[in-house]
């Protein structure tokens, strides 16, 4: 945790960025409901991350409510329809504004329109895992298994990012495996490590204590360069997919006409907390990585996100059942 008089500079530089808009001195006036469209994992354990620092910035708490469902959507649902005075934030994976407004066709929201970046909380990817039944310690051996064998891959959702890795490693491979798709991640795993599932893409933090146990094999992790976390594993460029890269984002949106001296403000406090080495070496123990961005940047992140991944859903003819 950073220290006290640290803490102190951060709220006087932060009260005279937004002293001057009358909106900013009377926010916050309560506690700040931070909705997670996810169960809980990273996106939340950021946001406890920083309730030190935006308490001792602004005299208020960051609170989570979890509504998880529909890949992200009833969060977001949510936030988008509450009042935009800066008391309600929502945090989730980038894939709720990039992928699932192609991916689901009558949401009741509409990502780029409804909801504003405020920053870009972290980045992540996925390991493949498979049950230690499945006759394979590398992806090669997998894809030639898969080529004679039928096998079925767990994810947490539809359109969540394990799903998303495990179809681009499907099309780059050109095997075939059946998708199972759980209510989160949590049963996903239970499955996996039941054996009732043969294999599938985990975040990292929660594939790897199952593969140090022996309860999974690892066979490969998806981002550009190995994970701290599973350093003996390849990524999968580096096991034969050429041009493989599968990451994703955690970020925090607000809904839109929230002011931006309040969107500003919160862009400040999180990337000053962010960026102190004790909790950059916290988010690198669970394989997040931040780096600093402003709101404007974080949308124009958000727009190339989502046409790189309007290119794959539709080359891949996803669709939510």
């Amino acid at each position: 945790m950073r220290s006290t008089s640290l803490l102190f500079a951060t709220a006087l530089a932060l009260s005279g960025a937004v002293g001057g808009s009358a909106v900013a001195q009377s926010w916050p006036s309560k506690p700040i409901t931070v909705i997670s469209a996810f169960p809980p994992g990273n996106n939340d354990a950021i946001i406890r991350m920083v309730d030190g620092p935006f308490q001792a910035a602004f005299r208020q708490p960051l609170v989570i409510e979890h509504r998880p469902g529909a890949g992200g959507n009833l969060g977001a649902e949510a936030a988008a329809r509450a009042v935009p005075d800066g008391h309600v934030l929502l945090v989730t994976v980038d894939t709720v504004a990039t992928v699932n407004p192609r991916l689901y066709p009558n949401l009741k929201f509409k990502a780029d329109s409804d909801l504003v970046p405020v920053i870009y909380l972290a980045n992540s990817a996925q390991t493949l895992v498979c049950h230690p039944s499945v006759p394979v310690k590398s992806v090669a051996e997998l894809v030639a298994h898969a080529r004679t064998h039928d096998l079925a891959y767990a994810s947490g959702g539809q359109g969540v990012p394990g799903h998303l890795a495990a179809e681009m490693f499907l099309a780059a491979t050109g095997v075939r495996m059946t998708h199972i798709p759980y209510k989160g991640p949590a049963a996903a795993v239970q499955d996996l490590i039941g054996g009732n599932v043969h294999c599938g893409f985990l975040a990292t933090p929660t594939a790897m204590p199952h593969v140090k146990s022996g309860k999974l094999v690892g066979l490969a992790v998806t981002s550009a360069k190995r994970s701290p976390l599973a350093a003996e594993l390849p990524t999968m460029s580096e096991a034969g997919i050429a041009g493989y890269e599968a990451t994703f984002g955690q970020l925090l949106l607000a809904p839109k006409g929230t002011p931006t001296a309040v969107v500003a403000a919160l862009n400040e406090i999180f990337s000053a907390a962010l960026a102190q080495p004790d909790v950059r070496a916290r988010m690198l123990a669970m394989d997040l990585e931040f780096v600093p961005n402003t709101p404007e940047q974080a949308a124009e992140r958000l727009r190339r996100e989502a046409d790189r991944w309007a290119r794959v859903v539709e080359r891949l003819g996803l669709r939510a059942d």
